[in-house]
């Protein structure tokens, strides 16, 4: 037997002993992403780009939720945690905390791209919505001003059951939304860029921001429980099928779900302006948000191929203008943030909140 045929099965037998070793003390040879439902298809997209390639194990994807999946990520350092968390907000400063308290001292954020918050109906509702962000802070917040006195800083609980209740030249349509639970960055997100957004065009409860924020984002940003708003949980694909069975009702979840069943559903303009990728990607939308995910750099050496992972995910041929991920719905960032994302991403620059 040749020398070199010798070599090369001792290398093979002991890669593969290497690997029966780190399976035995609880290890992975692939990486493993939680977090965003909205991040999740593009997320997916990637490790299937990734796998193919040969080098690395397809990566194991996971859609917990943005909240759910950072607090995974934040448990710990090593194997049994998470590698990566996708997120369709950035990450809270409580979150970071919990993270450094939990030995996760090195987090890097990569930003890549943009969403838009869509209030979706189905193609064949017969009622079409045309909303502002005021009319869906009436509709949908758990208290709103006294209809009967709405300026005389009396708040009640929310009275309203249709559509035309909040606006008499709304459809006379039961108020039945389907949206994400509040462990989403998604809810965050609407919570924060919709229901407070109209909350600030109420006068006096705009006013109550500078003397008492803390109680002006409790009116403004928490959602009724009283039927009116449905949590349909972290599958956005479910809140899909949802609508398509009750064209009366209306649902919340990211552009790229309705750029993936525009055959099926139509998005509502908000504040005059439709979902679209224009509009998402110049601002003029205003439910709009970015999207990220946080790599966990004492993992990287553990798990192999995150590095590996975090440069197809940066790259221009995923998330630029005309990448793959653009198929799916995902808004690239301007070419000069795209840059410097992915050159932050290579180098691993580290992450702390504003």
């Amino acid at each position: 037997m040749k020398k070199e045929v010798i070599i090369a099965g001792m290398l093979i037998a002991g890669a593969q002993l290497a690997g029966d070793v780190f399976a035995a003390e609880g290890g992975r040879d692939s990486i493993n992403i939680v977090g965003s439902s909205t991040v999740y298809p593009f997320s997916s997209a990637v490790a299937e780009q990734f796998g193919k390639k040969g080098q690395f194990k397809t990566p194991k994807v996971e859609s917990t939720g943005t909240g759910g999946g950072i607090k995974l990520f934040c448990g710990g350092i090593g194997p049994q945690y998470p590698d990566i968390a996708n997120a369709s907000r950035a990450m809270k400063k409580s979150e970071y905390e919990n993270c450094q308290k939990a030995g996760v001292k090195e987090i890097v954020e990569v930003k890549i791209g943009f969403d838009g918050i869509v209030i979706a109906q189905s193609k064949k509702a017969k009622n079409k919505l045309t909303l502002t962000r005021k009319e869906l802070f009436l509709a949908l917040a758990k208290r709103v001003p006294d209809p009967s006195a709405p300026e005389s800083g009396a708040l009640v609980e929310n009275p309203y059951k249709m559509w035309s209740d909040v606006n008499a030249s709304l459809p006379k349509t039961k108020i039945e939304v389907l949206g994400p639970p509040p462990t989403s960055g998604t809810r965050d997100a609407f919570a924060e860029l919709a229901l407070e957004g109209g909350c600030q065009q109420i006068p006096w409860l705009k006013a109550k921001k500078e003397t008492d924020d803390a109680w002006f984002k409790n009116v403004c940003m928490t959602v009724r429980e009283d039927g009116a708003y449905v949590e349909a949980g972290e599958n956005d694909n479910l809140i899909v099928q949802k609508l398509e069975s009750n064209p009366n009702a209306a649902g919340i979840f990211g552009y790229s779900y309705l750029a993936l069943n525009e055959d099926r559903l139509v998005g509502a303009p908000v504040d005059g302006r439709f979902p679209t990728y224009e509009a998402i990607a110049e601002g003029k939308y205003p439910i709009s948000r970015p999207l990220f995910f946080y790599v966990k750099k004492g993992n990287i050496g553990v798990i192999p191929g995150i590095e590996e992972f975090v440069a197809e995910f940066t790259s221009d041929k995923a998330t630029g203008p005309e990448g793959y991920l653009s198929e799916k719905g995902l808004i690239a960032l301007p070419d000069a943030d795209h840059k410097k994302a992915a050159a932050n991403a290579k180098e691993l620059s580290l992450f702390t909140p504003k």
